[in-house]
């Protein structure tokens, strides 16, 4: 009897899912394990059919020679009695059972655990808003598409490379965000990699359908009817390009006619066309921001520079300190910006992560006209709140915090954890509440952030840094450190040069912890002054 039972072990993913996987690089590593447990299932599958179709190949082959000899004398084989028996037995039942496993499905084990598996899949707003992320990281670092598509980013380990297929996903994304700078720079990149011979499922047709549209919407008129042109040449029947040629040339006649009416001084004013390059945002000091991202731009002077001194720190005579006092550096002057060196160790960041991982959602930010938290696109990460009585090493780092800046923890925020996405970053903002925002921080009942401490708790490859446009500062990640600063002066008002920003993470995976101090149990800590600006 021919038979085949395949075994299929259906491997769960060790977590739920968790949405938006696109701002956490930390939860997306759970996908790599999950698509391993699918490759091996599909191997399954295509053992079990290629072990079905051997058998059904030795079977053909058995009865190939077995015919043959037949054939040759008909009546002097059947003539045989267990021959004859063997026939009858053959037709009769071997060849039900031959037709019952070439219509055995031996895909069911493989479709079962591919369906369990896709629940936990990333959904079309990752896909979209890893999209967004490369797009970002090329303005922010000034990355052409090549170096993109060929993967040549600084600090990579495992270089990978973009298709035609993933350079048209990305024209197309920018497409339908109307970003038409973009899709051009990706359409002309998907074109390029086309010219140069790559084989794809897209056609240049698709490719210079939407370039075309993406250069006229940009006011490139001529570029936009030579590609038109160029698109016919492949496919004179396409009915969009045809239509888009008669209306490219009517513009372009019309603009023609207008200048010829037009006076001696008017007919050198030609229609301006729109001017190329990222598209006017919201963010005003966006240049300023992406130069200190790259590392471009610092203000520090070197006679400021002379200023800036790394010491040993003992908390003023905290008796935990005397004996191994912190390492303390400079890292800027107004506002003062204090790292700490080595003041966390490897194994409490290890413990900090196992804590927050299973808690990751997207990262929130204060709503000023409700006071509550909300999530914002200007923050790509993922983050967990850890209370310092869930945990001993949560509640030694409170304290170390607290030993060495002199401030209450007891009014501050729970230790904030964060992982950034692909592209992760948190745009310019203040961590303080503006006079603008009186109900921000309302319901915590302990005022205003009067200083925060950021933990640095992995080192980022590439990108990353934290700075400060204002002034026109960059701090870098550096794993074990911390850095600290004041929110508010002493009298209480708002530093308006720490606002700041995390830097898009190019390459790598950053995590970081911060403390928010409040200004409530400070009152003898840190005294107010007579001047707002002291």
């Amino acid at each position: 009897m021919i038979g085949y039972i395949l075994i299929v072990v259906i491997l769960l993913p060790q977590s739920l899912a968790h949405p938006g996987f696109f701002t956490s690089i930390g939860q997306m590593t759970d996908l790599i394990h999950t698509e391993k447990d699918l490759v091996t299932s599909l191997k399954d599958y295509i053992k079990a059919e290629e072990d079905k179709l051997e058998q059904i190949k030795k079977w053909a082959e058995k009865l190939d020679r077995l015919t043959s000899t037949a054939t040759k004398d008909p009546e002097g084989f059947v003539g045989h009695p267990v021959n004859a028996f063997k026939l009858m037995k053959r037709l009769n039942t071997e060849w039900s059972e031959l037709e019952n496993l070439v219509l055995k499905d031996m895909s069911d084990g493989f479709i079962s655990n591919l369906t369990i598996q896709r629940q936990y899949f990333p959904n079309d707003e990752d896909q979209v808003g890893a999209a967004k992320a490369l797009l970002r990281l090329q303005d922010t670092y000034n990355l052409d598409t090549d170096t993109i598509s060929k993967g040549n980013l600084p600090g990579v380990k495992h270089k990978s490379f973009l298709t035609v297929e993933d350079c048209f996903e990305l024209g197309k994304v920018a497409y339908t965000e109307a970003d038409y700078y973009h899709t051009e720079l990706w359409m002309e990149q998907a074109l390029r990699q086309l010219d140069e011979g790559e084989v794809s499922a897209i056609d240049k047709v698709s490719v210079l359908d939407y370039l075309s549209y993406a250069v006229y919407q940009q006011g490139d008129l001529d570029k936009a009817l030579l590609l038109t042109k160029k698109l016919l040449e492949l496919d004179p029947e396409h009915q969009r390009a045809n239509g888009n040629l008669k209306y490219f040339e009517y513009i372009m006649a019309k603009e023609k006619d207008d200048n010829k009416s037009a006076s001696d001084d008017q007919s050198d004013q030609k229609t301006t066309p729109k001017k190329k390059g990222v598209a006017v945002d919201y963010l005003p000091e966006r240049q300023k921001y992406e130069m200190l991202c790259r590392g471009e731009g610092i203000k520090m002077t070197p006679r400021r520079q002379k200023k800036l001194f790394c010491r040993y720190h003992d908390g003023n005579r905290n008796p935990k300190f005397i004996l191994a006092p912190a390492k303390q550096e400079d890292e800027w002057d107004k506002p003062r910006i204090i790292r700490f060196h080595d003041i966390i160790s490897d194994a409490e960041i290890e413990i900090v992560k196992d804590l927050a991982k299973p808690r990751l959602s997207r990262a929130t930010v204060h709503d000023p006209e409700t006071g509550k938290l909300t999530t914002a696109q200007y923050r790509v990460s993922k983050s967990a709140w850890l209370s310092g009585y869930e945990n001993p090493v949560v509640s030694r780092i409170n304290m170390r915090i607290q030993d060495l800046t002199g401030l209450d923890v007891s009014t501050a925020e729970e230790l904030q954890v964060a992982n950034y996405g692909v592209g992760g970053q948190y745009e310019p903002h203040f961590d303080f509440a503006r006079k603008d925002e009186p109900d921000a921080f309302k319901e915590l009942g302990t005022g205003n952030r009067i200083a925060t401490w950021l933990f640095y708790m992995s080192d980022v490859s590439a990108g990353g840094a934290t700075v400060f446009p204002e002034v026109g500062a960059s701090v870098w990640p550096k794993k074990g450190t911390a850095v600290f600063w004041y929110n508010l002066f002493a009298s209480g008002e708002g530093d308006y040069s720490t606002r700041h920003a995390a830097c898009p993470v190019l390459v790598g995976n950053k995590w970081v912890s911060n403390k928010w101090l409040h200004e409530r149990g400070q009152e003898f800590r840190r005294p107010c002054t007579l001047s707002e600006l002291e």
